[in-house]
């Protein structure tokens, strides 16, 4: 969601500070600012609603010099898309930009008010202000991160923020509760940002807070403070990411360039876990593996498109390795009181390993006595990985389009192999664990094949330029991948659609049934396909319009009202996976004849930090 850099320095920051928020502006968000102290102590603030490059004109307009600065994109949450509403905020001295959301502000306002503030916005950010002011003001003697400290001590809620005191603008402070922060180290310049894919330019040297750290940054040393206010020492780790946003390439669209990169990113989530035909996950090392013999039973949590991976990973798991298995929206999951079930591991999934509910299972799940946990994810030292007790990486290379493409299949790949190594130790016969990988293994060529229908599918997405619902059917472990394809029209094109188990339809889809409503199924050739095959002539015979991605041999041919897209042969065992790829393609190009915005579409947020 919102992205914050920070920087305190000898040089001058504004521009570092931009680069940052552009390469943070793949979250989402709807407005941008930055604020930079001058050499006489002066705070050089500029906001401008829309884009970073808006923001950008502004400064070249007017340029910012200054060594000390903060800069912020915004997601609305309390409050419009405005101007006044954009970060950074002030309060005399005082300038904050925050992530999150501050659950009290409405009597922290009222208390405020009543000692004589006034507020310019409508966000909760502003009580951070004026309360850090507030502290300062009746307490002279308290130093900035004292009173930070003090504050951050009234808030509820979840927030990730960066303070500084115009006074003193050598200093930086930063605190972190339930929301990303990070401190880049440099020489003789240190940097804050929300996601360290800010700060590559400048730093490959990265400290990740923990919960409930404040920290005193200064262009020569980083102070952290626990949430008990113990002086206390995190490890300074050194980052091997990519960033290569800049360039598209060959592609229009930052989705339509991670689509395409999804035969290598598959490539590259295999490499070194495969072996002689079995699957190696030596890297979670000796006592993991012992962990996961005593397993007997998984529950996934997860949120969005990682929640339709793990409903896929549901039917591998059962069916292949034989474990029984869960799976919970992860919102649901933390306030629902659940039960536990004895030797039940708990499996995350999050492509940033911010996302806010996720993380807040995993950590109610140590309440609940879990055997263990474990997080399927994309980014090297994000919350998520920092707090399970294992963590298979993804391995996707950086993710910028909102609507998650490789992320995802990388996900269901790394899940099929912890099933085939979960079914190894409980019993699957070492032939299943073969035909897993050698599925695995043809996946990213098939994946191709599959790439090379593009312009048909594009054809094919002009029968949806004036539609306004799409319905789409899978059945067995192709009910997810339906799920996920109509999530991916939603969100990029505006267009609304729902998916069901397609031996749902007479159970009252059946009435939303007419010559308007395309209806999308997945069909490859499997046990199911008989009784799939009734549920489509049951949409047939009702004037629905069908669109049917199906497997060469699965026998079916074009007739009136119903187009068939036949697609490569492909292993059964990964055909969620592949099947996949067309309902990308198909919402991309839909998206495209819609003329929205499909790497940040309307409303949405990469990450999802906040509830």
């Amino acid at each position: 969601m919102c992205g914050i850099v920070g920087a305190v320095a000898q040089r001058d920051v504004a521009e570092i500070l931009l680069e940052g928020l552009r390469r943070l502006e793949y979250r989402g968000y709807d407005s941008a600012g930055i604020a930079v102290v001058d050499e006489g102590n002066n705070l050089q603030r500029i906001r401008r609603l829309g884009k970073v490059k808006m923001l950008s004109e502004a400064v070249d307009a007017s340029p910012l010099k200054g060594g000390t600065g903060i800069a912020h994109t915004r997601w609305a949450t309390h409050g419009e898309p405005s101007e006044s509403n954009a970060h950074p905020h002030e309060s005399g001295y005082i300038a904050v930009v925050h992530n999150g959301i501050i659950e009290n502000y409405e009597s922290l306002r009222d208390d405020l008010i009543t000692k004589g503030y006034v507020f310019t916005s409508e966000t909760d950010t502003e009580v951070i202000a004026h309360s850090v002011h507030d502290e300062l003001k009746n307490n002279s003697e308290l130093s900035l991160l004292e009173a930070v400290q003090r504050v951050v001590k009234i808030l509820r809620g979840a927030y990730g923020t960066v303070i500084l005191d115009r006074r003193n603008p050598d200093i930086l402070i930063a605190a972190r509760s339930g929301s990303p922060m990070v401190i880049g180290l440099g020489f003789g310049e240190n940097f804050i940002a929300s996601d360290q894919l800010a700060l590559l330019p400048v730093t490959r040297r990265f400290i990740y807070l923990e919960e409930g750290d404040v920290a005193e940054v200064t262009r020569r040393s980083v102070t952290i403070f626990d949430k008990q206010g113990e002086l206390v020492e995190r490890p300074d780790l050194e980052s091997t990411s990519q960033y290569d946003a800049g360039d598209k390439g060959v592609y229009r669209h930052y989705m339509q360039k991670e689509i395409y990169e999804q035969p290598l990113a598959i490539k590259n989530t295999l490499e070194g876990r495969l072996s002689h035909g079995l699957v190696n996950l030596d890297e979670l090392g000796e006592p993991a593996m012992k962990l996961l013999e005593q397993v007997k039973h998984i529950q996934i949590v997860a949120c969005g498109t990682s929640y339709h991976s793990g409903m896929v990973a549901r039917y591998w798991f059962e069916a292949l390795a034989g474990v029984p298995c869960d799976i919970e929206i992860a919102s649901e999951f933390r306030y629902r009181k659940p039960a536990m079930r004895k030797g039940s591991l708990l499996i995350t999934l999050s492509q940033s390993g911010e996302t806010a509910d996720t993380l807040a299972a995993l950590r109610l799940s140590k309440e609940l006595g879990y055997l263990g946990s474990l997080a399927v994810c994309n980014v090297h030292g994000s919350s998520l990985v920092r707090e399970s007790d294992m963590a298979l990486m993804t391995r996707a290379g950086v993710e910028i389009g909102v609507a998650s493409t490789k992320a995802f299949t990388t996900q269901l790949t790394v899940l099929l192999l912890l099933v085939a190594k979960m079914g190894r130790l409980h019993g699957m016969p070492e032939k299943t664990e073969h035909d897993i990988v050698h599925a695995l293994q043809a996946l990213p060529s098939r994946i191709d094949q599959m790439l090379s229908l593009d312009k048909t599918i594009e054809a094919l997405a002009e029968g949806f330029s004036d539609k306004h619902h799409a319905l789409f059917l899978g059945r067995g472990d192709q009910y997810p991948i339906a799920m996920e394809g109509a999530l991916k029209l939603k969100e990029i094109s505006y267009i609304h659609a729902e998916a069901y188990a397609a031996g749902e339809l007479k159970h009252g889809p059946l009435a939303l049934i007419d010559a308007d409503m395309p209806v999308i199924v997945v069909a490859p050739n499997n046990e199911l396909l008989e009784k799939l095959k009734s549920n489509i002539e049951e949409v047939r015979a009702r004037g629905g319009q069908l669109y049917v991605f199906a497997a060469e041999d699965a026998g079916f041919t074009s007739v009136e009202g119903m187009t068939i897209i036949p697609l490569p042969y492909v292993d059964e065992l990964v055909a969620p996976v592949f099947y996949t790829i067309p309902l990308q393609l198909l919402s991309y190009h839909v998206a495209l004849i819609k003329g929205t915005d499909v790497d940040q579409p309307r409303n949405l947020a990469k990450s999802v930090t906040v509830e």
